[in-house]
């Protein structure tokens, strides 16, 4: 059984910056930057995460997956996975052990990331019944760390060029949604969509 996995600590930063959607938008005030955050945000959720249409974490995030024991691959559904954070069995009395990362790596073949036991790892057996492995680890694109004394550089996200044009075309679509009012018509998605084909993932 594939457990929905879980959130533990969300990104720090967006994908696009309010800076990236201002310079897009030719908006050289403050009056909208809550709006146009907002905008940033909505694009940014449908596609981010377990519940966006890439099935894949953008910005640098921790989410657990719950297993029903251990495995010889462990599937991660949000991709890409960057590094395993722990894993802990959960034994029979409710008693937790964390298990050596000397003990397993973390792969990735077409399917997506895994992890993988080493030979000769010894796991323990006496597993409590219910979700009694769970492996907490962090996904989403690599964070470019911001300039230390320069904040004309924050930190920013490495999510590829595609994802990022996107996001910005749907926070442009809703801009301009909200500047023409009833007049605006449907918000077209075609461009959004076309992008971000290559990165949709598939089911395993």
């Amino acid at each position: 059984m594939m457990y929905k996995p879980v959130l533990v600590t969300a990104p720090t930063i967006t994908p696009v910056s309010l800076a990236d959607a201002k310079m897009q938008l030719a908006v050289d005030h403050d009056e909208h930057d809550d709006m146009i955050s907002g905008f940033i945000a909505a694009a940014a959720g449908h596609l981010d995460g377990w519940v966006g249409i890439l099935g894949r974490a953008l910005v640098e995030q921790t989410w657990r997956q719950d297993f029903d024991g251990f495995g010889g691959c462990m599937r991660l559904p949000l991709y890409p996975a960057l590094s395993i954070t722990s894993i802990v069995a959960t034994d029979s009395a409710g008693a937790p052990t964390t298990i050596a990362d000397s003990d397993y790596a973390l792969m990735e073949d077409a399917a997506g990331s895994f992890v993988r036991f080493k030979s000769g790892a010894v796991l323990p057996s006496d597993l409590n019944a219910i979700k009694p492995v769970a492996v907490t680890y962090k996904a989403g694109y690599a964070t470019v760390p911001a300039v230390p004394g320069d904040p004309a550089i924050p930190a920013q996200s490495s999510i590829p060029a595609a994802i990022k044009a996107a996001i910005l075309i749907h926070v442009r679509l809703m801009y301009d949604a909200y500047r023409l009012g009833a007049d605006a018509g449907p918000i077209p998605t075609d461009a959004i969509d076309a992008l971000v084909a290559p990165f949709r993932r598939v089911s395993f």
